[in-house]
């Protein structure tokens, strides 16, 4: 919903997908700023790639990009996570949702920055003006979150790290 909402009626946001920087564990990298002159990689045509060199109104995004010895893209993040397991990149900017799959299912071998590069929040949308279906859909969501519904659908998604990222009612 970010950057749309003048377009869409939104429900309230459900999930906080931010874009964050994963690293090996013994590289020495611990914050954005440690990226400087290192080799970076994201997913072509990813959030994470609009919001390293999206030019508007993005002027601290630009220039950390800059501060990059190269900024590479890859088809997928399978590849990318392959890379730095090889060392031949320094550093992923990926979805924290993928991101937390990864850091999973690979042990101790990568950590996630603790900052992230971007926060983009997931919401239902609807037609502009139309408060009365989102109020309705609303509503389910709520009572899903109160009865335990939504703890069962992220029950089947654990290494999606879904309690993380839910902000739904926070």
């Amino acid at each position: 919903m970010t950057g749309r909402e003048a377009n869409y009626t939104f429900s309230d946001p459900y999930v906080d997908n931010s874009i964050v920087f994963v690293v090996r564990a013994d590289s020495g990298i611990e914050t954005k700023e440690d990226l400087a002159g290192k080799v970076v990689m994201t997913q072509a045509d990813s959030s994470a790639l609009t919001a390293l060199t999206n030019e508007e109104d993005n002027e601290e995004n630009l220039a950390l990009s800059a501060s990059f010895a190269a900024l590479d893209q890859t088809g997928d993040y399978n590849s990318a996570f392959m890379n730095l397991e090889a060392g031949s990149i320094d550093a992923i900017a990926v979805d924290i949702g993928v991101a937390q799959y990864q850091l999973n299912s690979r042990g101790d071998l990568f950590v996630k920055l603790d900052e992230p590069l971007s926060t983009e929040q997931y919401a239902v949308g609807f037609k502009q003006g139309n408060t009365e279906l989102r109020d309705q859909v609303q509503e389910t969501l709520y009572e899903m979150l109160e009865d335990g519904t939504l703890d069962t659908i992220a029950a089947n998604y654990k290494d999606y790290n879904l309690d993380q990222m839910l902000c739904l009612g926070k």
